[in-house]
């Protein structure tokens, strides 16, 4: 690195980490799913832990105000968490039906990396029926799997038990909870602890994850994207939004003993009328997505991306979607090794083009991980260890990023969220504004009752009304997100609304008891091939017949907890035939600047590459690509000599720049010896 370099001041690299989880408690006080319960063992301590050995990283971590009332409640796990009041039962103690639930959970687990290393857990998880012992083991493996590498490592208890691997007892299930309870009660003071040595910052969300511009004018829909279909009699909860700010501040002083500098706005959400109450209260910084300051300059200059703004008074930090994507989506693929270099790489491309930048990476802290080998202990061990001594990067918490100076006064703010820079993940479809509508019909029929009603009974109303508001129910309704409990968060959003009439002692309306969501809304994502295949290869859509039974991978419902710019294909079909693979990419392909662009397709197997050169349209001998209306490739079985099933992935790249990595899911399954039979459906 020349002079001229080595005089520039360090980027600023801010890392910005997520934990949030829903409000699963009913009417009663319990929760009904165990998610902050098994994020707890596995992410809310350990990302912090990551981050404090190592002593020049910094860091910022956002505790949503649900998670951290959530995680208090264990002190009391059986009381608070429905799934483990089932989980510490003895099994024979169990109805047909919470044993089956019970069974459903223990086997939601992601399996490469968190069943498949734990033999006996990989050998139950293939099982349907269960002795009671079986049970006991499956119950406990579920639970050390989830285990993270902070409990591995520096906990006696999880390390034996992990080492003994099988023949658990009842009294093994008792010992492990109480010591997994006892661990919990110890990560907020240390996210506490961290903050007063100035080595991470702390911030927090609008108290139950509302998307504010919608509560306070539901025409930040429109206003993000014109085409959006708004709800019908939306009226303002602007008070509402008041309440969330307020009592999410409140929270937090318990906790952190002041009140917090910043907030990132639940999903990156912002308009003008949202920033000018966190200024009211007193908010110096947030932060959201890259998509809002374009949209509000009306430009895509990534220049202008690496800078700090304000607005307001309060200052902003613009998430840069792209790097974000890779450490939450694409380095999961590769080495650690491999996946730090490229982000390196990444990041000094930036220091070397711009002057005096700034780069924050946001990512979901807690559900990315899970998919990583060692839930990412090896990936972040690299990535830190190897920024420490980086002499031109510094990373920096949220908190330092706003004192400084030079921020960049904005006129104004476009509306809009981190996904696309609209609101459409929380409206415009129909089962979205349905769940709109059920609250505002609730909200009015709340108003006009002319009954009396106790302190009691108004604040437990309010509470229901403000857990209503969560951004996670309107994620699950419409056709863009797929989960396999879906089906509990219609009915968790539902009862919000039917306890508020319970309360009110008049009986809820019928359509209220009529779910959102239905079985027959679940399209799946990957349905596969049906028949042999031997399409043209010509990038057009060509006849209906020249593809008909092919297998295909809808990469628009791959992704359930997050979401991300999946980049411009949506949908990949594929099939084969005695000669070849086939595979066709559609989505958004004759807009991709095809200048330096490359199709990779890795086989998992051997780690060979087959490279495919999109500006040119060459590719190897025996290989053909073509792209037209679509992207069509041909991939001689050749490359894969006496190989009959095997795995592929597929890299779409610009220069150095990954612009997507297909499938979402991890590998399509290519098998030589498909028994076409069993996939035929009506």
């Amino acid at each position: 690195m020349d002079g001229l370099l080595m005089d520039k001041k360090p980027l600023a690299l801010s890392f910005f980490w997520h934990m949030h989880q829903p409000d699963y408690r009913g009417s009663d006080g319990v929760m009904t799913m165990p998610w902050v319960f098994l994020h707890a063992i596995k992410d809310y301590y350990e990302m912090p832990w990551l981050v404090s050995r190592y002593p020049h990283i910094k860091a910022t971590f956002n505790l949503t105000a649900t998670l951290m009332e959530q995680l208090e409640l264990y002190t009391d796990p059986l009381k608070y968490d429905y799934f483990l009041s089932l989980w510490a039962k003895y099994p024979s103690d169990l109805d047909l039906l919470s044993r089956q639930w019970l069974i459903k959970l223990c086997k939601s687990t992601q399996f490469e990396t968190m069943v498949r290393p734990i033999k006996r857990y990989e050998y139950l998880y293939g099982k349907n029926e269960y002795s009671d012992d079986e049970m006991i083991d499956l119950e406990v493996l579920f639970m050390l799997a989830w285990c993270g590498n902070c409990l591995r490592s520096e906990n006696l208890m999880v390390k034996e038990m992990l080492g003994r691997g099988e023949g658990f007892t009842q009294h093994d299930k008792e010992r492990l909870l109480d010591e997994l309870c006892s661990f919990i009660q110890t990560i907020i003071p240390f996210y506490a602890s961290l903050q007063q040595e100035g080595r991470i910052s702390v911030s927090t969300t609008p108290y139950y994850h509302p998307i504010l511009p919608l509560l306070i004018d539901m025409e930040n829909a429109s206003l993000a994207n014109p085409h959006t279909v708004l709800p019908q009699r939306p009226i303002s909860l602007v008070e509402d939004a008041r309440q969330h700010i307020e009592r999410s501040i409140a929270l937090y002083k318990k906790h952190f003993k002041k009140k917090p500098t910043g907030f990132w706005p639940a999903e990156g959400a912002v308009d003008t009328k949202s920033v000018a109450l966190y200024r009211e209260y007193g908010v110096e910084w947030i932060a959201t997505d890259e998509a809002i300051l374009f949209h509000t300059l009306g430009n895509e200059n990534r220049k202008d991306l690496y800078k700090t703004y304000s607005f307001n008074g309060v200052t902003m930090g613009f998430r840069d979607h792209g790097l974000s994507d890779l450490i939450g989506f694409t380095y999961r693929f590769k080495s650690a090794e491999d996946a730090v270099n490229h982000f390196i790489h990444s990041v000094e491309s930036i220091y070397n083009e711009q002057s005096d930048p700034s780069v924050f990476v946001i990512v979901d802290g807690e559900n990315a991980w899970e998919f990583y080998e060692n839930n990412g202990f090896d990936f972040f061990s690299a990535l830190y260890s190897r920024l420490e001594t980086t002499p031109w990067c510094k990373s920096v918490t949220m908190d330092e990023m706003a004192k400084g100076k030079n921020h960049i006064e904005l006129e104004t703010l476009h509306p809009g969220s981190w996904i696309h820079g609209t609101f459409d993940t929380w409206s415009g479809h129909p089962q979205k504004n349905r769940a709109w509508e059920l609250i505002f019909q609730t909200r009015r029929d709340a108003g006009n009752f002319k009954g009396a009603v106790s302190d009691d009974t108004a604040r437990k109303i309010s509470e229901h009304f403000l857990a209503s508001e969560c951004s996670d129910w309107f994620w699950w309704y419409g056709d863009d997100h797929v989960s396999d409990f879906a089906v509990e968060f219609d009915l968790l959003f539902r009862n919000h609304l039917i306890a508020i009439y319970e309360l009110l002692e008049f009986a809820p309306p019928a359509n209220l008891y009529q779910p959102i969501v239905t079985m027959a809304d679940s399209a799946p994502f990957w349905v596969k091939p049906q028949s042999p295949l031997t399409p043209i290869i010509d990038g057009k859509y060509s006849s209906f017949f020249e593809w008909l039974g092919c297998g295909s991978m809808d990469e628009r419902k791959l992704y359930s907890t997050m979401d991300r710019v999946r980049g411009p294909i949506d949908t990949l079909y594929y099939g084969h035939d005695k000669k070849a693979i086939y595979v066709a990419f559609e989505g958004n392909v004759s807009k991709i600047d095809r200048r330096d662009l490359k199709l990779l397709v890795i086989c998992e197997e051997n780690s060979e590459q087959f490279e495919f050169d999109l500006e040119r349209l060459t590719s190897a001998e025996n290989d053909r690509v073509a792209l037209d209306e679509r992207l069509e490739i041909v991939l001689s079985r050749s490359h894969f000599g006496t190989m009959r099933l095997f795995h592929l992935r597929f890299e779409l790249v610009s220069g150095s720049k990954i612009l997507q990595t297909m499938p979402g899911n991890g590998a399509l399954v290519i098998d030589l010896d498909e028994h076409y039979a069993a996939n035929w459906f009506v």
